[in-house]
């Protein structure tokens, strides 16, 4: 037997957690153009993606953004909730 029934499920906001990075970033005087060397990356288009909301840090770039604005990862990751419809067995 089995019931449907209504949970809210956690997903990632992209564009508040660019905002975020954003802020951390402002607070902590670093530029784009310190990640980009920080990450090695040759280009600065990844780091304008994290904040621009089209993409996200891979989980060990978020790793050094933690370390780099002394915060955890949740208080750099913004999620959201959404409602899903969905069948439980009993």
């Amino acid at each position: 037997m089995s019931r449907i029934t209504s949970l809210k499920r956690p997903v990632i906001d992209l564009q508040a957690t660019g905002k975020q990075i954003k802020t951390l970033m402002n607070a902590s005087g670093i530029t784009v153009r310190d990640l980009q060397e920080i990450f090695g990356f040759y280009y600065p288009q990844a780091v304008y993606a994290w904040l621009n909301g089209r993409n996200l840090p891979t989980v060990d770039n978020l790793l050094i953004l933690s370390e780099l604005f002394g915060v955890t990862i949740d208080e750099i990751v913004i999620r959201q909730y959404v409602e899903v419809e969905g069948k439980l067995s009993a």
